[in-house]
């Protein structure tokens, strides 16, 4: 990855050091009235419903110039490729590029360990986990909807 060369993170921390990155996916509240178990026995509270990832590991500052412009145009190429006519790095001019690439700083972590987390209503009945897929959906919480949905078991307990 890469950091801004004004942010103070790449200074104050030097190669070797352990560092905990943490990447989370979709969360959102649930509300306990979007069960229906809920109405008939009042034994639901409201929960928060994730995805995350701890990353943890040892860093190393890469303040190259190389090494940043392959990062950087990796997210490019990653990010860009749904897009009609995706943007290269080429497409700007080569002295502003020089500029931008020469503002960040690389960074790399060498994992160590990884501790993933979902909590999506797992523990509840397929109706309710049902239920809340579809209020979560009509809130625009599409990914987190659909993260439930291929996650529910197939029969309940």
């Amino acid at each position: 990855g890469h950091v801004a060369r004004a942010n103070p993170l790449w200074r104050e921390l030097q190669d070797g050091d352990a560092v905990l990155a943490v990447f989370s996916a979709g969360n959102a509240y649930v509300s306990p009235s979007w069960y229906p178990s809920k109405h008939e026995t009042h034994r639901q509270v409201p929960t928060w419903n994730y995805e995350v990832v701890h990353v943890h590991g040892r860093l190393s500052i890469m303040d190259d110039e190389k090494f940043v412009r392959g990062v950087v145009a990796r997210l490019t190429r990653e990010h860009e490729a749904t897009e009609p006519r995706p943007w290269k790095m080429g497409d700007a001019p080569s002295d502003y590029m020089d500029d931008m690439v020469s503002k960040v700083v690389g960074i790399e972590i060498e994992i160590v360990r990884l501790e993933g987390k979902r909590k999506l209503s797992q523990n509840r009945e397929s109706r309710d986990i049902h239920n809340a897929v579809n209020e979560l959906a009509r809130r625009d919480q599409h990914a987190l909807a659909a993260t439930m949905s291929a996650a529910m078991p197939s029969r309940d307990e």
